[in-house]
């Protein structure tokens, strides 16, 4: 039987692990950051984040046929991160004691109270969720996709999510149990990364992973077609890749489905395009640097962005149709994005992770951990009405008090200032801003 998440804080000048004392121990023996990388995961060049030195690489490989989408989950390996350095104060300890390198046997990275906090869903995450399902659609399989995701709800004392509840399921994307794809090292770290932010944001809500056999848009797309399906009403990607003229086509095969709220990540190369969230069916999902602050939200925001090539992806689509319900006017197609969370690896999330590139705790960021992000929030604000595109529902909330308008930050240069640089209402970076609380996320 799952049980109901206890209270829990934001860090907010103070760590503090969720849950028992025993489900904390436990959790500690379990933990461990790994820096080497399987042979087959991604990027070997780690890029900084020159404000908090913090290092990280990209989780899985490149494309290397036309088609194939690349993940956007990027693994902190080195540096002080943003987590660690609050934990450091409140401890009155020296931050570069609590390195990645140093502190290996627990999380480096935001948790769940953080991030429920952060965006105002503390009290939606504690009672909503109950019966929703969302899917995570991935590549390749994660081995230790489940056991990985309950060494990290344990230790945040979150509910039990497991196949034998219920609560948790794995197909491939034919909806096999048996017949999985080949597991990966880079995309499991992309998994767990998504199903460690699916959990912290909706605890009370099931999971459904659903497996492509490969990166190419087609199978992924299936995956899409089978996770509804299967039933879930919030369907999270978090791979892109660039644009092309079949992308039409693709939205109508794989993500027009009406009644479904389906997240896609605007990607991680800074200002351009990306294919699907390019797609007018999806919600697409930029990201952002997320710190703690003395102003009364206690938190705030900017655009991700750390160079050239790397931060939040944004911008005007060369193929997809306009959706009725953007009207910005200096981009006739589909504008990237719509929404964002936060995606700066030096503000980056905790996830458990023991296939991957780690062997227990690690940082991530990337606009894959503000996909599955997002996926949560419409879960814990419902079942989307039949007939809508969900994509469109921040836009009825624009103005108000049901985002967080993003105003600062930029990535990269661009001929129409919008399209890659913050401002007050839509900006392409972080769409209408980042949700406080779920009412922008209904419709």
């Amino acid at each position: 039987m799952r049980s109901t998440p206890p209270d829990s804080a934001p860090i907010r000048g103070r760590w503090r692990r969720i849950g028992s004392a025993a489900v904390a121990t436990t959790a500690l023996l379990l933990a461990g950051l790994g820096t080497a990388a399987h042979a087959n995961a991604a990027s070997t060049t780690a890029s900084a984040a020159s404000s908090a030195k913090v290092t990280w690489t990209r989780s899985c490989a490149a494309p290397e046929k036309k088609g194939e989408m690349a993940c956007n989950a990027l693994r902190v390996t080195g540096g002080i991160t943003a987590f660690q350095q609050q934990r450091a104060k409140a401890e009155g300890i020296t931050a570069k004691a609590l390195s990645p390198e140093a502190a290996a046997d627990s999380p480096t990275g935001y948790g769940p109270s953080d991030l429920q906090d952060a965006y105002g869903l503390t009290d939606a995450a504690s009672s909503n969720g109950s019966g929703r399902t969302i899917a995570i659609v991935d590549a390749y399989d994660d081995p230790n996709a489940e056991s990985d995701l309950a060494a990290y709800r344990s230790y945040y004392g979150l509910p039990e999510c497991t196949t034998d509840d219920g609560c948790f399921k794995k197909v491939s994307q034919t909806g096999s149990t048996t017949s999985l794809p080949t597991a990966d090292s880079g995309w499991a770290g992309e998994i767990s990364l998504d199903l460690d932010m699916a959990s912290a944001i909706c605890p009370n809500c099931n999971i459904t992973l659903v497996e492509a056999k490969s990166s190419s848009m087609a199978n992924l797309g299936t995956a899409v077609n089978e996770a509804v399906k299967l039933g879930a009403k919030y369907v999270s990607n978090s791979y892109g890749g660039a644009e092309s003229s079949s992308d039409t086509g693709y939205d109508t095969s794989y993500f027009k489905h009406p009644g479904v709220a389906i997240t896609v990540s605007a990607g991680d190369e800074a200002y351009g395009a990306e294919y699907p969230a390019a797609s007018r069916y999806v919600t697409a999902v930029g990201g952002t640097k997320l710190s703690t602050s003395s102003n009364s939200r206690g938190w705030t925001e900017s655009v991700w962005h750390t160079s050239s090539t790397e931060g939040t992806g944004s911008g005007c689509s060369a193929y997809d149709a306009k959706p009725t319900w953007q009207t910005d006017t200096g981009c006739t197609k589909r504008m990237i994005a719509d929404v964002a969370a936060v995606a700066d690896p030096a503000t980056g999330v905790s996830v458990y992770d023991t296939y991957g590139d780690g062997t227990g705790w690690a940082t991530y960021g990337g606009t894959s951990a503000s996909s599955p992000i997002i996926a949560g929030v419409y879960a814990l604000a419902g079942t989307p009405s039949s007939s809508s595109y969900p994509a469109q529902f921040p836009y009825g909330a624009a103005g108000t008090s049901a985002l967080n308008d993003v105003t600062s930050g930029s990535n990269g240069s661009c001929s129409t200032s919008y399209f890659c640089t913050a401002r007050s209402g839509y900006d392409g970076p972080t769409g209408w801003g980042t949700p406080e609380g779920t009412s922008a996320f209904t419709g």
